[in-house]
């Protein structure tokens, strides 16, 4: 730690918003690293490339040496082996990139979830030790923050999660309490159906 005139000098520490907030930057400058480097138009561009991109590299293989060894199969223009041969080599190369940043994606939102839960059980932890603490009389007044926090958790006017059950419905004479009770057989109700 410097020392200016007696005074020890502290440096601040960067918050982990400024923090994020750097990787961000880096991420988005990554773009312009990136050859080729294509903005899909719409959600649906990438399904329009899936079927001639799932090629196997083999079969772009032989195109390239057919057109190397067949002139009658270069285009011209743009199109011809040197092109396809470029193409292949980037998509070959950069594939893993995509592949790690995926995977760097998917460990920064367990590593949120991670944190997220751990501040979770640490809040219901304290709750929990909140509601039981707030029926003793000398430490009553931390009952508004229970309810505070169980409306916060639950919505307000809510105790809990679990619901309570309807309370049973009286029978009526001559109605059964149970559905599955089957009514009685009558003269005027035969048990069997009649054919007709």
């Amino acid at each position: 730690m410097p020392i200016v005139n007696g005074v020890p000098v502290t440096t601040p520490q960067t918050s982990y918003r400024d923090a994020a907030l750097a990787i961000i930057d880096d991420v988005r400058g990554l773009k312009e690293r990136v050859p080729n480097f294509v903005i899909p138009e719409s959600k649906a561009a990438s399904q329009k490339l899936a079927r001639a991109a799932s090629v196997p590299q083999q079969f772009v293989d032989l195109t390239e040496l057919a057109i190397r060894n067949n002139e009658e199969l270069t285009r011209g223009g743009n199109s011809g082996q040197d092109l396809i041969h470029d193409l292949s080599s980037y998509a070959g190369a950069f594939a893993p990139v995509a592949d790690e940043l995926e995977a760097m994606a998917l460990f920064i939102r367990h590593s949120v979830r991670s944190a997220r839960h751990k501040a979770g059980s640490e809040a219901l932890t304290t709750y929990a030790l909140a509601k039981r603490l707030a029926r003793r009389p000398e430490t009553a007044d931390l009952a508004p923050h229970v309810v505070d926090m169980r409306n916060a958790l639950f919505g307000p006017g809510r105790k809990s999660r679990r619901k309570s059950k309807p309370a049973p419905t009286p029978a009526t004479p001559g109605s059964s309490s149970d559905p599955t009770q089957l009514s009685p057989v009558t003269s005027s109700s035969p048990a069997t159906p009649t054919k007709q």
